[in-house]
């Protein structure tokens, strides 16, 4: 058991020298994956051996337990605001006024200029050099307490070096950095959902989460810039410059630019030397903040209102360009959406040259009356994503052209389809090249036919190599050839071609869910296989029909009777059939409306199911599932270790059952 201790030990070591190097001095002497190789160790051992556990273990910031809600925490310190300039004239105003009230001393006051993270403000509080609780700035009298969230962020240490004192707490801004952001919109974009508009918003949104497993996804971060509360005198600092020196001693992460000056054209210089500079940083700043050097006279000027009187903000103004619209051309995406995007003569736009702007969707277009050739003003949103503000209509000249929606898809040439709950125009041909990769991904997912080891990576193999165009196509792969394409072989390719032949027998259900309608998902799909029985006898069903199903809308209906209604999907169908696919029901699903009218919700760890597994059950008998306890809950189903959920249930009299139980309510 020593040798264990000594290797959970050595594991927090080494992940925390890692994390250091990485967040402190931007040096990755490990890669990626060898670091999480490194976490998922330390967890296993921990899990394992739970008698050595640790609150400060940096396995911590992998993600913890769900919340119901957050806490209100009230800020001894009140974390107050920031008065804003926007002029250079305005900034020497604020600074003359102060360099008056101390020109008595006969000595020059010394400003410190900072970066103006655009981010979000929290604070962090330490004891005996435990991190014990993280909060929002709220209203800067009351916050939220996000501890769990923050524990997350690797440039938060769980415990402090040094010589630490017994109480701290500190201030600091979170931030999402552009490079994740800019990540996590071009996986959002291939998924066809809706960007995130900015990256402060996007820091926000994710420190709020109640699950701290989807913070973590996030790769938050943050620079500390200020004392909140210490327990040794915190005068013991003079000036500004000294207080962040310790606090960087003791491994926080601290704000990473600050210059002192006295002299207010330096002040002046440096504010443009960092609006120059700022797109190259890897975070947002939004302006500079200047602010008096030594607490002292920080004391002396106090506040006012929620206001420091000592320091102020520079706000940098939004670049806006204006620039010709020469075309607008349609994009295709995953999921058949057509997306315009406009394209510009270059233009020079926060650090980058830009040529493309999104242009959202057809009814975009049509409220600012865009046209091809015409001059518009362009800005990045969040200095992140050209988007069009406006239209110049002053300098139309009558030769601009109207943009005509299309009425067939440029990719496959087949009619498009108005989708009227998020005013897109969309391509429901199932064999469209653009959304071939999408549509067989999903057709080959657990949710559908199953097919294990046919990946996205070697889906788009499959597709490059010229062996797949539609997915029926991958039932007349041959071994042979699958092992020629990179990184199969013989045995991979055996395996998958097996693997692919047993997903013939999924099921009506499965199948119905793989051909990926819009709208239908596996919940649809074991309604509609239990009603049909077979796929032949969706090919002529009315909308009115299905609408008189329960949990079948009209935009559902739509759906499946577009689909069916394109020859293209018809012949697809027809080609799974004739391949060996079952798409039809001989036997009894188990499905039953057992669960009519119920809510559920699953906590803690099962016995006999996964939980997914358990919900499907749940859905397959007429059951709802939720991810949150509330006075609409019929049943909580807890397993071992269930947390919050639980407690919440037994406050409010809700039933709750055992796996056991719940057989005895399907049986």
């Amino acid at each position: 058991m020593i040798e264990i201790k000594q290797k959970i030990d050595e594991l927090r070591e080494k992940i925390e020298f890692y994390n250091r190097k990485y967040h402190e001095e931007d040096k990755s002497l490990i890669s990626d994956y060898d670091y999480d190789m490194l976490v998922k160790e330390l967890i296993k051992l921990e899990t394992e051996y739970p008698e050595y556990d640790s609150l400060y273990s940096p396995s911590k910031k992998v993600g913890g337990k769900a919340l119901d809600k957050f806490e209100k925490v009230t800020h001894k310190v009140p974390l107050g605001s920031l008065s804003n300039v926007y002029s250079k004239e305005e900034l020497r105003e604020f600074i003359s006024k102060i360099n008056i009230q101390f020109e008595h001393e006969n000595k020059a006051v010394e400003y410190v200029v900072e970066y103006k993270i655009d981010g979000l403000s929290v604070s962090l509080e330490y004891e005996n050099g435990i991190f014990f609780r993280g909060s929002t700035r709220g209203n800067g009298l009351v916050g939220e307490n996000v501890t769990e969230n923050l524990k997350t962020i690797k440039s938060i240490p769980l415990r402090l070096n040094g010589e630490y004192p017994e109480y701290l707490e500190v201030r600091g801004e979170i931030f999402m950095p552009l490079s994740v952001f800019r990540q996590i919109n071009k996986e959002r974009e291939a998924q066809e959902l809706p960007l995130l508009a900015n990256p402060r918003n996007a820091a926000a949104g994710s420190l709020r989460q109640l699950d701290s497993n989807e913070t973590a996804k996030r790769n938050l971060d943050i620079f500390i810039f200020d004392i909140l509360q210490i327990s040794d005198n915190k005068n013991i600092f003079a000036v500004h410059g000294d207080a962040l020196k310790y606090l960087a001693s003791l491994g926080l992460k601290i704000s990473p630019s600050m210059n002192i000056f006295c002299d207010y054209s330096e002040i002046e210089n440096e504010i443009d030397n960092l609006e120059l500079n700022r797109y190259k940083l890897n975070f947002e700043i939004d302006g500079t903040v200047v602010k008096i050097n030594e607490f002292a006279k920080r004391d002396m000027l106090g506040s006012v209102s929620n206001y420091p009187k000592w320091q102020v903000a520079y706000k940098y103004p939004p670049e806006i360009k204006s620039t010709k619209l020469t075309d607008i051309v349609i994009n295709v995406g995953r999921t058949g959406v057509l997306t315009p995007n406009a394209i510009l003569e270059p233009v020079r736009l926060a650090g980058t040259v830009v040529s493309r702007a999104t242009l959202h969707n057809m009814d975009f277009i049509a409220q600012k009356d865009i046209r091809i050739g015409d001059m518009v003003k362009v800005r990045k949103a969040g200095e992140i994503i050209p988007e069009i503000l406006s239209v110049e209509m002053e300098k139309r000249t009558g030769g601009e052209k109207i943009f005509e929606i299309p009425q067939i898809c440029p990719s496959c040439h087949e009619k498009v389809f108005a989708d009227g709950q998020d005013v897109a125009v969309r391509c429901i041909n199932s064999a469209c090249p653009a959304q071939l990769e999408r549509n067989i991904i999903y057709f080959a997912s657990k949710g559908a036919m199953d097919i294990d080891g046919l990946g996205p990576a070697v889906v788009r193999q499959l597709i490059n190599n010229n062996l797949i165009k539609t997915a029926a196509d991958l039932y007349i792969l041959e071994a042979e050839k699958v092992e020629n394409i990179e990184r199969m072989g013989k045995k991979s390719s055996q395996n998958l071609i097996e693997a692919i032949n047993n997903s013939k027998y999924r099921g009506l259900q499965y199948f119905i869910n793989s051909l990926g309608i819009r709208h239908i998902g596996e919940k649809t799909g074991i309604v509609l296989a239990k009603k049909y029985k077979n796929i032949e006898n969706l090919f002529n069903v009315s909308i009115e029909e299905l609408q008189e199903i329960k949990d079948i809308g009209e935009e559902s209906a739509k759906m499946i009777v577009g689909y069916f209604g394109n020859p293209k999907n018809m012949e697809l169908v027809r080609r799974f059939k004739e391949y060996g696919v079952k798409t039809f029901d001989d036997e009894d699903t188990g499905a039953s409306d057992k669960l009519n009218g119920l809510k559920f919700v699953v906590t803690g760890t099962l016995g006999k199911y996964k939980r997914d597994e358990i919900e499907k059950l749940i859905e397959l008998h007429g059951g709802e599932t939720s991810s949150s306890v509330s006075k609409k809950t019929h049943y909580v189903l807890a397993g071992e270790n269930a947390g919050s959920k639980l407690e919440k249930a037994e406050t409010l009299g809700v039933n709750i059952i055992s796996e056991a139980e719940f057989e005895e309510m399907i049986k």
